[in-house]
């Protein structure tokens, strides 16, 4: 594989580069012998199936290509025009030369066992170059969801730093507390009127990719935490390190565990909080900030529900396989390009490698989730791809998990068109799962 890595760079800095591809130009449709025939049963969908037989959500294109192929000289097989659309009874082509289905990784953590440059070395992951400069005595990769599970979040009680102009129904700071040592700033918007008993339920919000120099604490993102502060919740939004005045460097969320520490540290800071209930807590993330909202759920327990809009919660290789180069929508962003060519020079595709990828995967631990998980996605998010959402939707009720998802046709990347339709919904998700009030 060694040759090959600078090949494979090459061509995956190349795709980056590519903003629309007919389907057609990707996937050439030649007729070949399947490995094996599946028929389509209740509750199955191209991912799950391509997970299943291919050991690869993102090889779902492959079972298309190959089954079009084979309907076109074998009638009993069918014909796909819609990948998100399969019907059950349908029979489906599994082409050869997939990787042998393993089952996910299992709850403990990552596998024993690593495969790197076709050697098999024990713990190898950590004795490889850390892409985000980190160290572990035990040799853990940092992107691992095992190395996130090792660290300790102690966070430190919320410090005022400056009181900000209410809002109608509720007060309004900027606070700072500490993660690894660094000064985070966040903002919190506390409601008025008689403080509950146990202390007001809590919303973590994370906002999506801002460029950290222009981010600005007091903007954006204000009419959604306003919504929540407004009906009950203390809402606390942490900036991230390298973000406004906080401490450390804006390194990127999908190459380093830095963003997901930060939002761990937030949690155990505001369970220290004396007008946030401990026990009551929720999280809520746009874009980038469902990335983060996922990884958090699978990292801690003290998170009882999450609402993600447009999020970016699909498994590395298909961050890789579709939003570089998959249906001509979106790229990568640009912190995404270098580790997405260093991992790949590193240790090898998907398919060369599946252990490694599975270990840095959120979705590879969905049955660890601490709650249940609610998502919506606009049909047309032209940022990021809504199968994404559908993907995790798959993972979550194939591990037996509790989710909710919304679509939108023709929304963009805000939900501008149903805002107020997703506020209402993520609002009344959040009453049931954290506040406990009952539903009609």
């Amino acid at each position: 594989m060694k040759g090959h890595q600078g090949t494979l760079a090459a061509l995956f800095l190349t795709a980056l580069c590519i903003i629309t591809l007919l389907p057609g130009t990707l996937h050439a449709q030649t007729a070949q012998a399947c490995a094996q025939d599946v028929i389509v049963q209740s509750g199955d969908t191209l991912s799950t199936i391509a997970a299943r037989t291919l050991n690869s959500q993102g090889s779902y294109q492959r079972i298309v290509d190959a089954t079009n192929a084979r309907a076109a000289v074998d009638s009993s097989y069918a014909r796909i025009t819609n990948a998100n659309t399969i019907t059950v009874g349908w029979k489906l082509c599994i082409p050869a030369g997939g990787t042998i289905a393993q089952p996910l990784l299992s709850a403990e953590g990552v596998a024993e066992t690593y495969l790197v440059d076709n050697r098999t070395v024990d713990g190898a992951i950590g004795e490889l170059p850390s892409i985000s400069q980190r160290s572990d005595p035990d040799g853990i990769h940092p992107l691992t969801v095992a190395y996130l599970r090792k660290q300790s979040y102690a966070g430190s009680p919320l410090t005022v730093e400056q009181t900000l102009a209410p809002g109608s129904s509720f007060s309004r700071a900027l606070v700072s507390y500490r993660s690894e040592g660094l000064k985070i700033y966040a903002l919190l918007m506390t409601p008025f009127g008689q403080r509950p008993a146990t202390g007001w339920p809590v919303v973590i919000f994370n906002h999506g990719y801002i460029p950290p120099d222009e981010y600005r604490t007091t903007e954006r993102y204000e009419s959604y935490m306003e919504g929540f502060a407004a009906n009950g919740y203390l809402v606390l939004r942490p900036d991230l390190r390298g973000h406004g005045d906080s401490e450390g460097n804006a390194n990127g969320a999908y190459g380093h565990p830095d963003y997901t520490i930060d939002v761990l540290n937030a949690v155990a800071s505001v369970k220290q909080h004396p007008d946030a209930d401990p026990d009551r807590i929720g999280m809520w993330g746009h874009s980038m900030g469902g990335y983060l909202t996922l990884r958090a759920m699978i990292v801690s327990r003290e998170i009882k529900a999450g609402v993600i809009w447009s999020g970016v919660v699909a498994s590395y290789e298909d961050l890789l396989q579709i939003w570089a180069v998959g249906a001509g929508i979106g790229l990568l962003p640009e912190s995404a390009q270098r580790w997405g060519a260093e991992v790949l020079a590193e240790y090898g595709t998907p398919e060369e490698n599946p252990l490694f990828w599975r270990s840095i995967s959120s979705n590879s631990y969905v049955s660890d989730l601490s709650g249940p998980i609610q998502l919506h996605h606009g049909g047309g998010d032209l940022v990021v791809p809504p199968a994404f959402s559908s993907f995790l939707q798959a993972d979550i009720l194939e591990a037996g998990g509790e989710v909710e998802y919304y679509t939108y046709p023709g929304d963009d990347h805000s939900l501008s068109t149903n805002f107020t339709l997703a506020m209402g919904r993520s609002l009344a998700f959040f009453d049931a799962q954290v506040k406990h009030v009952p539903q009609p």
